[in-house]
């Protein structure tokens, strides 16, 4: 009888183990998915995320360039987002393999409408980049970072000054800009990239546009910043405006619309597209000292919030 009762006890856990196991296999993937409920629940750093995104990225990693309809499928989707359609818009960008999730980031509170590039996981990734939007209010500005890990902190930079006001969207190019073949990756001087369909859909909605770049501190001796409209003369006011706040903060910028300055980003294709569309747009160029050290870091995010929050009440100076 103890014979025939043990055999009868070990039958019942196993059968329902199984049972277990096959309504665990019975769930959809995307109820537990870790850039669905379980984020924006729990909450991300904001900042590791995309560091540990960027930390990828170096000249050997891959990178293919879009097909004229999936850049615009790109930019179409990025539109139906921030037109408060994000049903929508997820099944445009799905289309192209890029999803759309929400994130809370952890040290704010806040939370960000998130696209990614689902090819990031696997053997082959695209290195289209990623987005991020403020949920909650509406775009005012954006914040781009087209060389990140080449440009080095630039990418945490850019989180720092998203971060810092309302309003904002995140553009991060999704590969080093000496990826793949030739200037292929180079986003920030081609047109044909997911980075610039993004950037062009922000400028066509008119929203003021700021491009964070780094320098070698023998490019511009002496100099902590190089502040830039690019093409176009809409940015000047805003270019004095967050020039004087660096200023007011120790940092020795050398203002491109008053004299000749190094890297001016007069060939910069967002910028030029700014130009364009009239919409103020800055190149701001930022010493290697100072993107390395996190205090002096945190001063010029400080300094680039002083322009933010003019234009997150919808208006430019």
């Amino acid at each position: 009888m103890v014979t025939i009762a043990t055999t009868l006890l070990i039958a019942a856990v196993v059968t329902t183990a199984l049972v277990a196991g096959l309504t665990r296999r019975d769930e959809p993937s995307g109820s537990r998915g870790p850039h669905t409920r379980q984020d924006a629940r729990t909450g991300v750093d904001l900042l590791a995320r995309v560091t540990d995104y960027t930390a990828r990225f170096g000249p050997g990693t891959g990178y293919r360039p879009p097909t004229r309809a999936e850049r615009r499928t790109s930019a179409s989707g990025l539109k139906l987002l921030l037109d408060g359609r994000p049903e929508q818009a997820e099944e445009r960008l799905s289309s192209i393999d890029l999803s759309l999730a929400t994130v809370t980031d952890s040290a704010t509170g806040r939370r960000y409408a998130e696209i990614t590039d689902r090819t990031d996981a696997g053997p082959a990734p695209r290195g289209w980049g990623r987005v991020y939007v403020e949920t909650g209010s509406p775009a005012r500005w954006s914040v781009q970072i087209p060389h990140p890990v080449a440009d080095r902190n630039t990418e945490r930079l850019g989180v720092g000054v998203l971060r810092g006001g309302h309003g904002g969207v995140l553009v991060i190019a999704g590969a080093h800009r000496k990826a793949g073949r030739g200037d292929a990756a180079d986003v920030a001087h081609r047109r044909d990239t997911v980075f610039d369909a993004f950037c062009d859909e922000l400028a066509e909605r008119r929203l003021p546009g700021l491009q964070l770049h780094g320098f070698a501190d023998d490019s511009a001796p002496g100099r902590d910043v190089i502040a830039s409209t690019g093409r176009g003369r809409e940015g000047r006011a805003d270019g004095r405006l967050l020039a004087d706040a660096l200023r007011a903060r120790d940092f020795d910028v050398c203002r491109a619309w008053v004299r000749s300055c190094p890297l001016e980003g007069h060939t910069n294709v967002q910028g030029g597209k700014a130009a364009a569309e009239h919409v103020p747009f800055l190149h701001v160029e930022f010493a290697s000292a100072l993107r390395t050290d996190d205090r002096r870091t945190a001063r010029a995010v400080d300094a680039v919030g002083r322009l933010t929050a003019v234009w997150e009440k919808g208006r430019t100076t």
